[in-house]
């Protein structure tokens, strides 16, 4: 887990850093970009529960990483564009799964409500993209398009339900996070997006 954990915290910080040199920030714009889209969203949850200081500031890997995925997107970036799309929608919808459930889960160990649970786990797998795109003075995607962090948030519920009815908890999370990940393919694939709500003006 926690080297799939790492694995993902990288897309993100590779996504990141691409998002920074595409809107032509300096060198310091990468780094925080690359930073803020690996780790934000683990950061935020648990400042929310209580889990001082978070993890991705105790844990120097964290930063490590965004600065392998500022690196790598600031001296490789042509390489980086090369990777197919594909395989980078793969390895961020696993690392949306992963993140999502093990926010639930760190959130429930923190004795929140399972319902709150599931949206910091929602917060955990999103919250980094959220605060680049705020960053970056533009709506977040995942408010408008693509099925995202309804996947994460679905994912939640499953791992949620399944702890109700007593299934291990390993169980519980390896589902969830199928759930999650299926659900993000799947729409991916069909380009579903949710309902929107137009303005008609008079």
């Amino acid at each position: 887990l926690v080297a799939f954990a790492l694995i993902g915290t990288l897309v993100f910080a590779l996504e990141g850093g691409m998002a920074a040199i595409q809107n032509e920030l300096d060198l310091l714009g990468v780094l925080v970009l690359a930073f803020v889209t690996a780790v934000g969203g683990g950061i935020l949850r648990d400042v929310l529960i209580g889990a001082l200081p978070p993890a991705a500031i105790r844990d120097w890997r964290y930063i490590g990483i965004a600065i392998l995925g500022a690196a790598s997107t600031t001296l490789l970036y042509h390489l980086v564009q090369e990777i197919p799309q594909t395989l980078m929608v793969t390895l961020d919808a696993a690392g949306l799964s992963l993140f999502a459930m093990a926010g639930v889960e760190k959130a429930l160990d923190y004795g929140i409500h399972p319902l709150m649970a599931i949206v910091m786990g929602g917060i955990t797998g999103v919250g980094g993209g959220t605060i680049r795109d705020v960053l970056l003075a533009r709506v977040p995607g995942v408010l408008h398009k693509d099925v995202y962090a309804s996947a994460a948030l679905a994912g939640g519920i499953v791992m949620v339900l399944l702890l109700k009815v007593k299934l291990p908890r390993a169980l519980a999370m390896t589902a969830g996070g199928c759930a999650c990940f299926l659900l993000r393919m799947v729409s991916v694939a069909q380009h579903w997006n949710l309902p929107r709500l137009l303005h008609h003006r008079p």
